[in-house]
Order: C-alpha cells, then sequence, then structure tokens
C-alpha cells in the first residue's frame, strides 16, 4: 500500500485537499470520482516534487511550429483533454502532457501557467479565466459547468465536437471562396497591366500620327494617363481609407451602421444574417445539451457571438424569458429569425426537446449556407468571364480604332 496526496473540487467547487492509501494511483483515483470529487492532482508520498522535475526534464524537448493560437490548436486542445481526464488521468497531469506536444509556443507558456495557478488552488476554468483573449467564454462557462456537475470529460467532448464542426465549417466556407476571389484578383490585375503597360504603348505610337483620336480611344488614354501618374496615390489612399474604416469598425456606432450596412445588402444581406444565426444556434445547442440553464446559456451566447446587433437580441430575449416569457415569443419580435425557426424553437419547448431543435435550426442553416456559395461560386464565373470579356473588348476596340483609321486614311490618299 502506497500513501498518494490529492488535490480535488467537490460539486460546490470547494478545493478538497487530503492523503490516503491505496494499491495504485489509479485505484486511488476513481475511488475519489467515486465520491464525486473532479481530482485536480495526484501524487505519491514517494514521488513528491516527480511532477515539477519532469517539468524541468520535459522543457525545451519539444520544437514548436509558430508562436499563435490557432482554431486548430484549440480543437485538439480540447479533444485531448476531453480524452485525458474520460481515462481516468488528473486535470494537471493531463495539461502537463499535452504542452509536452502542442505546436504553439504561445498555447505552451499558457498551459505552463495553469498548471502553476490549479496547483496554487484555482480551478479550472478560473486558470482559463486568465486568459480570455485564448478561451472563449463558451469554453470557461462550459468547463465552470463540467466540474460543477462533476460531467467534465463528458462536456469537453461535446465542446471539442462543438469547435470541430464549426471548424470544419469554417473551412468549407473558406475553400468554398477561394476560386472566386482568385478570378477576381487575377481579373483586377489584368485590368490595371493592360491600363499601366499596354494602352500607354499604343498612345506612344498614335502620338507619331498627325490625327485626331476617337473619343473612346481618347477616353481610354486619358485613364491610362491618370492611373499611370495616380497608381501609387491610389494605393496609399486605399491603404489608408481601409485602416480608418478597421477603426471606425471597432468602436460600437460603427460596428452597429456596418452590421445594418451588411445585413441590407441585397442578395447577400440574407446570407450574412444567416452566418451569423447559425453560430448561435450552434453555441446555445452546445450550451443546452450539456445542461447549461437556458437563461445562463443566453447570458453566454449575447457575449460569445460576434455581432452587437444579435448581441442586443438576446439580451432582449434573455430578459423576457427572466420576465417567464417563453424563449419563441422574444426570438418571433426580434425579426431576425425565420418563422420556421421559431416554430421549431416553440415545439422544442413544448416536448423538452429545446437542444435537439436548436440542432435542427443549425443544421438548416448550415444547408442554407452551403446552397448559397454553391450557387455564388457556379454563377460568379461566367459572370466575371463576361466582365472581363466586355471590358477587354472595349479597349481591344478603342485601340484598334486609330489604326483602322490610318488604314483607312491610307488607303484614301492612294
Amino acid at each position: 500500500m502506497a500513501k498518494f496526496f490529492y488535490i480535488a473540487r467537490d460539486k460546490s467547487g470547494n478545493k478538497v485537499t487530503g492523503a490516503e492509501e491505496s494499491t495504485s494511483e489509479d485505484e486511488f483515483i476513481s475511488r475519489l470520482q467515486a465520491r464525486g470529487l473532479v481530482v485536480i492532482n495526484v501524487l505519491s508520498a514517494a514521488k513528491e516534487g516527480g511532477l515539477i522535475r519532469d517539468k524541468s526534464v520535459m522543457k525545451g524537448r519539444y520544437k514548436h511550429k509558430h508562436f499563435r493560437v490557432t482554431s486548430d490548436d484549440l480543437v485538439l486542445l480540447c479533444r485531448q483533454l476531453a480524452t485525458l481526464l474520460g481515462a481516468g488521468v488528473t486535470i494537471l497531469k493531463s495539461l502537463q502532457i499535452i504542452s509536452r506536444q502542442v505546436s504553439s509556443r504561445k498555447l505552451y507558456n499558457i498551459l505552463q501557467e495553469m498548471q502553476k495557478n490549479m496547483e496554487a488552488g484555482l480551478s479550472l476554468h478560473e486558470a482559463m479565466a486568465k486568459h480570455r483573449g485564448v478561451f472563449s467564454d463558451l469554453w470557461i462557462n462550459l468547463v465552470e459547468s463540467g466540474e460543477a456537475s462533476g460531467n467534465l470529460a463528458m462536456i469537453l467532448g461535446r465542446l471539442a465536437s462543438y469547435l470541430e464542426r464549426s471548424a470544419a465549417f469554417k473551412r468549407q466556407i473558406i475553400s468554398a471562396l477561394i476560386y472566386p476571389a482568385i478570378l477576381f484578383f487575377a481579373g483586377t490585375g489584368a485590368l490595371v497591366f493592360l491600363m499601366v503597360k499596354i494602352i500607354p504603348t499604343f498612345a506612344d505610337l498614335f502620338s507619331g500620327f498627325n490625327m485626331e483620336l476617337p473619343f473612346l480611344t481618347r477616353v481610354l488614354v486619358a485613364i491610362s494617363n491618370f492611373f499611370r501618374k495616380s497608381l501609387l496615390m491610389i494605393i496609399i489612399a486605399v491603404f489608408f481609407l481601409v485602416v480608418l474604416l478597421k477603426k471606425y469598425i471597432n468602436t460600437k456606432p460603427g460596428r452597429r451602421r456596418y452590421e445594418k450596412f451588411r445585413f441590407g445588402l441585397p442578395v447577400f444581406g440574407e446570407f450574412f444574417r444567416i452566418l451569423v444565426a447559425e453560430r448561435f444556434t450552434s453555441g446555445i445547442a452546445t450550451l443546452l445539451e450539456s445542461g447549461v440553464p437556458i437563461l445562463y446559456s443566453l447570458e453566454i451566447s449575447e457575449h460569445s457571438v460576434d455581432c452587437l446587433t444579435l448581441s442586443d437580441i438576446i439580451r432582449d430575449v434573455k430578459e423576457e424569458v427572466r420576465k417567464g416569457e417563453s424563449l419563441s415569443q422574444p426570438l418571433e419580435k426580434s425579426g431576425f429569425f425565420e418563422p420556421m425557426a421559431v416554430q421549431m424553437v416553440t415545439v422544442g419547448e413544448e416536448i423538452g426537446e429545446l437542444p435537439a431543435m436548436f440542432k435542427k435550426i443549425n443544421s438548416f442553416y448550415q444547408e442554407f449556407i452551403e446552397t448559397f456559395l454553391s450557387r455564388f461560386t457556379a454563377m460568379f464565373e461566367p459572370i466575371m468571364l463576361i466582365f472581363m470579356g466586355a471590358v477587354i473588348g472595349i479597349m481591344v476596340v478603342g485601340m484598334f480604332m486609330p489604326i483602322f483609321q490610318i488604314a483607312s486614311l491610307g488607303t484614301s490618299s492612294k
């Protein structure tokens, strides 16, 4: 029998420490978990301080591939943490194992700091809350809920699934927009090249002839001269304009006006609105499925959504629900969600399956976004080709009209 020291938290979140004898570390952890404790760390009396020595030995052995924390880094962290905790590994040891193999130098430093904070007595969600730039409110509150209920491994598994779905959907959107973006920049580059290089060559050629150029040619030459003389100024002006717009959008009034403009766009306005609604329904479905109460889920969602318009709506919905209203009524009053989505929420409230209904609404929104992107991609290519063909055709006609005029003058002189 060996003696083990332990640090754990009970269902109320209170820190519990002590020492007991057991045949093995695994058996000791299982015994603590059977009491409803969330085990933070277990240390054998014979190997006291071994954890610190292990850290010093392992430090510096793994080469980090990058500094910043990417979404893939967070997905992997969440999945590994859920797997290790589910296998009965303590939280501190799980963080120690994961920190040895993370690709991000910044995340490695954060995990090291979290271990120190937890050794000092903080819970996992409190240690995460010190790094809100990396861990969102959704992360922190779900972890807190998992620690309070004693189902941290299960809730982290659901969070990992949510993060994986979100990352995969984001990659799908980006991949769908890559081809239109390439076409747009290639077309813009071709037009700039024609304006800066080709048209000036023809203009120099025509200047040697004592003739009045056609109107279309004069317009093209004037535009080309303007571009050549002012291209650098145009680039600088556009750069500063983008910087100023970003600064203005980062303010609350600017953000609200930008969102109002974006949601009011023809065709694309509905797409942007549904894109925001998809993120909200995905997050709240995960929260409710993890056992977080509806009011608390709405409060977390209010601070998690990256849209002030929807954040204001969620805050109003939360206040109505606090007064005793059903969730569907204030959602319908907002006008932000489709009647079908509101009706599904109503049904979910009636049958007690609100998380499942939000999942179905989220699937509907994802299907809409995928369909919109596939149609947009299919339509953008011919529209871009027609536009480029028309513009280049006008340039070609404008440049060849003087040549035809010169040829006709030469024929008439004979």
